[in-house]
């Protein structure tokens, strides 16, 4: 587990190069990538580094990359890809869509049509796509960073709460401080691009192989009864809040326990503390619970609910 603490700072470093601040969703970022199930929503005002960050996390983990721009008339066959018949060779032939990389970025994906987020589905749940009946299995490690703006919902679907929960997280990435963002302003000045990541100094830590036996590793962690108690404790919590209209699912529970043995991981740790579920439980809950209309006309957010069930599960020793 050392060694995985010691990856992942060296991570963090080469991160540092290119992205200044937002520790705390590179660190959620970082979970999600070494969790076999991880897919990741990221929401945030355009320019605050959202495509850089994914972009340069794929470079330092030598992992492809691929961006696709939602749009309203974007379609399935622009994700998944499709069948073009070769008038040479008198056959068909796979022309292969974006999802078929490593690193996905779903850019504004709550532009386009539901038909159209459905086709990540099943790439997200079953790590294949199917075209004209044939399945075609993804190359592991296989992600979705979807991004989505808060600001702007005219012209937008909003994802269902089927797509939301295949999601392992929701990263909100803010401002960045004024000491930050002039650190941004100088590397600009002598001559970074965001576009040449490879020329900002950035090393590549990593490599496919290495996360696919990170991950084998992490199930090595070992979780006590306590904590589990205390993971059903939070989640039951959702499920009977006055505030929420539902609560979170099976799955969620599931994604909690499993990201918090990968940050006791990346903490040097062989086994799960409560901290490790309390840090997690907003990210991981945040985008599945359902609230009340008149507790969002009351200003409640997912976020205050989940502090407040926080506050109120004893923690275990």
């Amino acid at each position: 587990m050392q060694d995985i603490k010691e990856t992942v700072s060296r991570i963090r470093q080469e991160v540092s190069k290119v992205i200044s601040g937002q520790e705390t969703v590179i660190e959620e970022l970082l979970v999600g990538i070494l969790m076999n199930t991880g897919h990741l929503l990221l929401e945030g005002v355009p320019g605050t580094g959202k495509t850089l960050l994914v972009k340069t996390l794929a470079y330092i983990m030598d992992c492809e990359f691929k961006r696709v721009q939602f749009t309203p008339d974007l379609m399935p066959s622009d994700i998944i890809g499709t069948n073009m018949y070769n008038f040479a060779a008198g056959s068909f032939n796979l022309k292969k869509g974006p999802v078929f990389t490593h690193l996905l970025l779903a850019d504004e994906i709550n532009r386009t049509p539901p038909k159209t987020q459905a086709a990540l589905l099943e790439a997200m749940e079953e790590k294949q796509v199917t075209i004209d009946g044939t399945s075609y299995p993804l190359e592991e490690p296989f992600l979705v960073f979807a991004t989505q703006n808060p600001i702007e919902h005219e012209g937008t679907y909003p994802l269902p709460e089927a797509q939301l929960d295949r999601f392992v997280m929701k990263s909100i990435m803010t401002y960045p401080s004024r000491s930050e963002e002039m650190s941004v302003l100088r590397s600009y000045q002598e001559g970074f691009r965001a576009d040449q990541i490879d020329q900002a100094g950035v090393n590549k830590v990593l490599s496919r192989s290495d996360i696919l036996t990170i991950r084998q590793k992490i199930k090595d962690v070992r979780v006590e009864e306590a904590i589990y108690d205390y993971i059903m404790a939070i989640i039951e919590g959702t499920r009977n809040n006055f505030n929420l209209m539902v609560g979170a699912s099976p799955r969620a529970s599931i994604n909690l326990l499993l990201a918090g043995k990968v940050l006791a991981a990346v903490e040097g740790r062989n086994y799960v503390i409560p901290d490790d579920i309390k840090k997690l439980a907003r990210p991981i809950l945040r985008h599945r619970l359902v609230l009340k209309p008149e507790a969002e006309i009351e200003g409640l957010t997912p976020d205050h609910v989940i502090q407040v069930i926080l506050d109120s599960v004893q923690v275990p020793r």
